[in-house]
């Protein structure tokens, strides 16, 4: 599998991203299977955050075999010092162990959450302390909504960053608004040196009412090969700006993703553009969300 330079951080990550909210739901058995097969693929960068579940559970009996090869991110999603700190010294108990290469903050996604994180007392203040007492070596920031990439250039002129999670796919990306901030994120991005990642690329719409769920993921995710490849491609393909993109939290997606990762290489980003727009129900996930 391809990796690419985690920006300053220097890491040569896999391009595939392990979605660790995939595992908040399974149990041990599914997990181990999940993990596995991520590892075989050559999958060297794992994403995980308190707030999936018993995700971090489900990592931490793999931890002691694998903690050497993989680059291992979590997130905490409090927003006060005193939350935070105790979260991320949970997180370490619970992947059992002693320090974590990325701690995020987790689901900041508009201005208010921005200011919780990075004023007087907030869960920043207590990253920092984390990195300085040696329990995570880089700070990154996340966020999942449509202002997510101008909540995140703000974030990056607030504080130095090591590293973006930040959405995209080929829906989004045709939103002028959207392209326009995403553009500016990534000209900060390369201004810093930060690493920029992905997430959402293969999400094709929001559940409808009514609809059943098939899947774990809270939008309505691509499920056929063609599509998931194609989406993948745009994304690889077309956008050298971006480290790494995160698989979808869904175990049963991942093989399709692991495939989509070897099959873009005959897919150029337009004809990828093409295969997309065929797809008459292809929407924003962000139109609708579950919270």
């Amino acid at each position: 599998m391809e990796t690419r330079r985690l920006g300053r951080l220097e890491h040569q990550s896999s391009v595939l991203i392990y979605g660790a909210a995939a595992l908040g739901g399974v149990d041990q058995d599914v997990a181990d299977a999940s993990i596995q097969l991520a590892l075989d693929a050559g999958i060297n960068h794992f994403d995980v955050a308190a707030d999936y579940g018993d995700a971090e559970l489900r990592l931490g009996p793999r931890m002691a075999e694998m903690r050497d090869r993989i680059f291992l991110a979590t997130k905490t999603g409090r927003r006060t010092y005193d939350e935070a700190w105790t979260e991320i010294n949970r997180s370490l108990e619970r992947l059992q162990t002693d320090h974590v290469d990325l701690i995020q903050m987790h689901a900041v996604c508009d201005l208010e959450n921005l200011d919780l994180v990075t004023g007087k007392g907030g869960s920043l203040e207590a990253a920092i302390r984390a990195k300085e007492e040696g329990l995570v070596r880089a700070i990154g920031i996340t966020g999942h909504t449509a202002a997510a990439p101008s909540v995140h250039r703000e974030g990056l002129r607030r504080f130095d960053f090591d590293s973006v999670l930040t959405p995209l796919n080929y829906r989004l990306s045709t939103d002028p608004q959207y392209a326009d901030d995403y553009a500016e994120l990534v000209e900060a991005v390369r201004a810093s040196d930060a690493a920029l990642m992905t997430i959402k690329m293969i999400a094709r719409r929001n559940w409808q009412d009514g609809e059943e769920k098939t899947y774990d993921t809270w939008y309505r995710p691509f499920d056929e090969q063609r599509y998931i490849s194609a989406a993948t491609a745009w994304l690889l393909n077309g956008h050298p700006e971006i480290t790494g993109l995160a698989t979808a939290g869904e175990t049963r997606l991942l093989q399709q993703m692991i495939t989509a990762e070897k099959e873009r290489a005959d897919i150029t980003p337009e004809a990828a553009a093409s295969i997309l727009e065929e797809v008459d129900d292809y929407s924003s996930p962000f139109i609708s969300m579950p919270w």
